[in-house]
């Protein structure tokens, strides 16, 4: 029974997505569109990017949002831009990534890795300052959010913030975290070899946790030496059915860990599912945007 959920939930999001998933479909859903639309980062199609500029004269800090989807369905395109971050003279750029159904794990990661430092070497094309940059992502994109400013982190060219919202970090210990709540995960169990986490590692999580673990953000977290990590703003509902607030407790304490002196801002948002009003209305993103502003 929960596999049959699982795959109906997932079918529902794909028909969900493929309504608004193109770029004909977002200009019907959204009144603004990109000024830098489906440039590409990479030779393959799926290795494409928007930029959303604010009025007026750059530089412009951005922040870099990955998309959700499972790792394997969604697009770029899938929702509106945050008008709060442009109105406030912050750039969007947004990437889309290879599914997990093509290419498994680490290529995601590569992809959101190569995005970012495309944009950097040339921000000055689009009037971005290369300096002044955030990772964010919601659900599957946050974990590529983390795990991107872990991978710029460990170049030597940290972000100035890191932005998650609802991701996963941990998939070995997600099933015990929702079991925590008393709650059965409404796409099933993670460990199981359909999961979307284990789909993209390419190996079931329950029959090699360890391995599981140690390809996300608290795995990666838990093997770095101490060291100045940047600040990190992280929201999640207390009624998200998909992924448990656990993973985002574990992931602010696994960045104090490494660094006691981080500035985490975590919030748990009451009876906020997985996504939704909550994480769009007013409160979040103008939480958003000065945390931002004041790290630009």
């Amino acid at each position: 029974m929960a596999n049959k959920l699982r795959r109906g939930l997932l079918g529902a999001l794909a028909l969900t997505v493929l309504g608004v998933g193109g770029y004909r479909g977002y200009r019907l859903a959204t009144v603004r569109s990109p000024d830098v639309a489906d440039l590409p980062y990479g030779a393959g199609p799926r290795q494409i990017l928007d930029i959303y500029l604010p009025q007026g004269e750059g530089p412009f800090p951005f922040v870099i949002e990955y998309h959700g989807g499972a790792f394997k369905i969604g697009s770029k395109t899938m929702s509106p831009v945050s008008e709060t971050l442009l109105k406030a003279g912050i750039a969007v750029v947004r990437p889309n990534y290879r599914y997990s159904s093509t290419d498994l794990w680490p290529a995601q990661g590569q992809d959101c890795l190569a995005a970012v430092q495309f944009v950097m070497a040339n921000a000055a094309t689009w009037g971005l300052d290369a300096a002044r940059f955030a990772t964010w992502g919601q659900s599957a994109g946050g974990f590529l959010s983390v795990s991107t400013a872990l991978s710029l982190i460990e170049a030597g060219t940290p972000p100035r913030a890191v932005v998650d919202f609802f991701g996963p970090m941990d998939f070995s210990t997600m099933d015990a975290d929702m079991q925590a709540l008393g709650r059965t995960a409404a796409m099933g169990a993670t460990n199981a070899a359909d999961s979307a986490e284990s789909q993209l590692l390419g190996f079931a999580v329950g029959d090699d946790p360890q391995r599981a673990t140690s390809a996300g953000p608290i795995g990666r977290l838990a093997a770095m030496a101490p060291r100045a990590l940047p600040p990190l703003f992280i929201r999640h509902g207390d009624a998200d059915t998909l992924i448990a607030q656990g993973q985002s407790e574990r992931l602010a304490a696994a960045w104090a860990q490494v660094d006691p002196s981080a500035q985490v801002d975590l919030a748990i948002l009451p009876g906020a599912g997985h996504g939704g009003d909550a994480f769009d209305a007013a409160p979040t993103m103008t939480a958003l945007r000065d945390f931002l502003l004041a790290v630009f």
